[in-house]
């Protein structure tokens, strides 16, 4: 397996990451919604990563490891996904001229296997998850000796995610609290070390599945554990936390909400209703958390962030049935 030069996750590290995502990347909009506004009793922002090409925040850290990849003469790069880091790995490789292999739990959501093909990267489907086919990269990497991308242990893609949060602060310098998804932590680590270095006053907010809530529970119990991987959101399905990310992460957040699965469709439904986007589980799910702690909220201007919308049409439906698109209210 390929090395490569690391270096800090960091502040400055992540400035430097924003030149290079930024030639390839606008920034994604930041739009603050009355009707989830009034809804949720705050100043609600909504943080369009969703509207990255590839649909998801995932591509910045895609972006800024193949530049030092690139640099350092590596033939190629493998990784395990359920979807957007994969799609993000393929899409950026391609920028940059790389070969890439993507391994996928068996019966992933086929539309994101479809554009992760498109994109140009081999596909395998190996593991019944996504901690199972994590297994199959090492061996896959040792063969081929390409770069192993990681979606979580792999600074490169923490610094480029993190690139996400100096466009807040600039459309946002007043945040008072953001929210985000936690899978295997990229994103909640960076906002950490941006958001944290530069008011530590702003209120850092994970959500998880409850069905597949390792990071919750890990950050409980302040070590890593692995617990059952059961949702139906790809975003947020692990079985463990990731000891890069959680380091940054454990001791730095002020809350963390766990929703149950038709909670999660609830949160597509709602997006749809009020944003007029379609959402994946894992990316709408800062809504009903926003719900939850609506009363941590009031009055505050708040950061929802939309993660990806790579939802499966199957994920819509349920969504549309069990939700109304009438009113936009909380079921």
């Amino acid at each position: 397996m390929e090395k490569l030069k690391n270096h800090p996750i960091s502040l400055l590290e992540i400035i430097k990451a924003k030149k290079i995502v930024s030639q390839h990347l606008k920034p994604s909009p930041l739009v603050k919604y009355e009707g989830l506004s009034r809804l949720l009793g705050c100043d609600a922002y909504v943080k369009h990563e969703n509207q990255n090409i590839t649909g998801s925040f995932k591509i910045r850290g895609g972006i800024n490891v193949m530049a030092q990849i690139k640099n350092a003469g590596i033939n190629g790069v493998i990784t395990f996904s359920t979807g957007n880091h994969g799609l993000s790995v393929a899409t950026s490789a391609k920028l940059f001229d790389i070969p890439a292999i993507v391994v996928v739990p068996e019966g992933s959501n086929p539309v994101k296997i479809k554009l992760i093909k498109e994109a140009g990267a081999e596909v395998v489907e190996a593991g019944r998850n996504f901690d199972e086919s994590s297994l199959i990269v090492s061996e896959i990497s040792k063969t081929k000796g390409y770069y192993y991308v990681h979606p979580a242990n792999e600074p490169h893609v923490v610094n480029g995610v993190g690139t996400e949060f100096l466009e807040i602060i600039n459309d946002l310098p007043e945040v008072d609290a953001v929210i985000l998804p936690l899978g295997g932590g990229s994103e909640v680590a960076s906002a950490v070390t941006v958001l944290k270095a530069i008011n530590p006053k702003i209120d850092i907010y994970a959500v998880q599945a409850e069905l597949s809530c390792a990071a919750y529970s890990s950050w409980k119990q302040g070590e890593i554990i692995s617990r059952p991987n059961e949702t139906f959101a790809g975003g947020f399905a692990t079985g463990m936390a990731y000891k890069t990310t959680f380091d940054i992460y454990k001791e730095s957040l002020t809350d963390f909400v766990l929703l149950s699965e038709n909670e999660i469709l609830q949160g597509t439904a709602l997006a749809a209703y009020h944003t007029r986007n379609l959402v994946e589980g894992a990316g709408s799910s800062t809504i009903m958390a926003a719900w939850k702690l609506r009363n941590k909220l009031a009055g505050k201007k708040v950061v929802l962030q939309f993660s990806g919308s790579n939802a499966s049409p199957e994920e819509l439906q349920n969504a549309y049935e069990l939700s109304s698109f009438r009113d936009g209210k909380v079921i």
